[in-house]
């Protein structure tokens, strides 16, 4: 099957590379000049696992290829997928100016029928517009050429999205219409052999879909978070009590692990996304404007404990920062909790040396000319004149150092656990004082 995406960021690169994967010929478009060169040399611009391997074999193979020639790719797929950014506005509504201006690209170059796929995360009632910007070009050139539009929102996970495409949970198709319906289930059949996986449904209950998964697990985790800060003032350990819940078939371990607060690319947006959403239609949206506000505290409760140790002035200290991306395998920084932190302590007049296995990059590309920020090449090198260890992504590589050469090198022997990566009494008998999330008796004085 002839496919283009329209955006060639997180979810159109992964969709067009799996889609090739599978023997489709498929063109990725994309206005941005310098990415596509970047990805014509086979360079990617993110991390994401097998995917640099994956696009370097079916672009050897024919089946995928990178234009930044418009009018070629409405041409070239009988399945147009819109994979373009939405970001968030100020007030919290998804910026669909990109998206729009695919549909009225397609309108303008289409010269068939053609099945439209809305694969960005977007508002309900997005297909609409669409829809009606794709019919205004069309009657301005004259032209009553048909199409359809679809939504087939993504449910990648950042750091496992090559396995969540090709073995997903469910794939939502969103259209009355049982042509276009029929066309997608043969596009999704070869990740669709073990059992049926496709759920249809109407347009606007797919659109609806993606925000309600994406809101839900939000919710899971700030909820958590709130356990956790209510464990640490009554003297529980929050570790434990996620252990007790989560033995609930009903609740699950899935999202219950406490922290220093969600972040990336998606939860944040799609929760501002429905408040937003809420406020439109005169519905305030208190549970998940909840949601957002526990989440932006969270961020905080690492820097209330530090802090707190450091009798309220960090002024000329200096702390190492294992962890900078939002999650493990990514570099994805977008709303991270290392970057609330790191930005309070340099306010607050310290210095950081940190690491992360990928995200380095991104972090000096976002703190270019930041001087209190030194980005070092390992994690054992972050400790070279530090007042303490914080830790705020779970990469395998942080769960098991060598305390007795932490220690030894520290100015102090305390550790910031913004993961729960380590056992508070293993710990303190090795001398270290460890301040985690919701392990009791642990709250900021005052």
């Amino acid at each position: 099957m002839k496919v283009t995406l329209f955006g060639t960021g997180y979810v159109g690169l992964v969709t067009g590379t799996c889609f090739a994967e599978m023997g489709n010929d498929v063109l990725c478009v994309d206005v941005d000049a310098d990415k596509v060169s970047a990805l014509k040399a086979g360079r990617i611009p993110i991390f994401e696992p097998g995917l640099e391997q994956m696009v370097a074999s079916n672009s050897t193979a024919g089946r995928l290829q990178f234009s930044t020639d418009l009018e070629l790719g409405v041409h070239h797929g009988e399945v147009i997928f819109i994979a373009v950014g939405t970001p968030s506005d100020e007030d919290g509504s998804a910026d669909l100016r990109y998206v729009l201006s695919v549909a009225r690209t397609i309108g303008e170059h289409m010269t068939s029928h053609k099945v439209v796929v809305d694969k960005s995360t977007v508002p309900v009632g997005t297909a609409d517009q669409v829809r009606e910007a794709i019919a205004a070009t069309l009657s301005d050139r004259g032209s009553d050429l048909t199409f359809d539009v679809v939504s087939n929102p993504e449910f990648l996970k950042e750091g496992a999205a090559i396995a969540d495409f090709m073995k997903p949970d469910r794939v939502i198709i969103g259209t009355d219409d049982p042509t276009s319906a029929r066309l997608l289930e043969t596009l999704y059949a070869p990740f669709n052999r073990n059992h049926d996986k496709v759920i249809h449904m109407d347009v606007r209950s797919a659109e609806l879909t993606k925000y309600a998964a994406n809101v839900m697990l939000a919710t899971k985790i700030s909820l958590m978070n709130e356990l956790s800060n209510l464990a640490d003032r009554l003297g529980a350990d929050i570790e434990a009590v996620r252990v007790g819940i989560g033995s609930d078939p009903r609740i699950g371990y899935s999202f219950i692990y406490p922290g220093a607060g969600y972040g990336g690319s998606c939860f944040p947006k799609d929760v501002k996304a429905l408040i937003h959403t809420g406020r439109e239609l005169g519905f305030p949206a208190q549970l998940v404007q909840s949601v957002e506000s526990v989440n932006e505290r969270q961020k905080r409760v690492l820097v209330d404990k530090l802090m707190a140790h450091f009798d309220g002035d960090i002024r000329g200290r200096t702390f190492a920062l294992w962890g900078l991306a939002f999650k493990p395998n990514t570099n994805d920084m977008r709303e991270a909790p290392s970057r609330t932190i790191m930005e309070a302590l340099f306010e607050a007049g310290a210095s950081i040396r940190a690491y992360d296995p990928v995200a380095n990059e991104e972090a000096a590309r976002l703190y270019a000319g930041e001087g209190a920020l030194s980005l070092c090449p390992n994690r054992d090198d972050t400790l070279t004149g530090a007042d303490g260890l914080i830790v705020l992504t779970e990469w395998n590589e942080f769960r098991s150092p060598d305390f007795n050469r932490i220690s030894a090198t520290l100015n102090s022997p305390v550790v910031f656990d913004g993961r729960n990566l380590y056992d508070t009494d293993h710990l303190e008998s090795l001398g270290f004082r460890h301040y985690a999330i919701g392990r009791g008796h642990q709250i900021p004085a005052g």
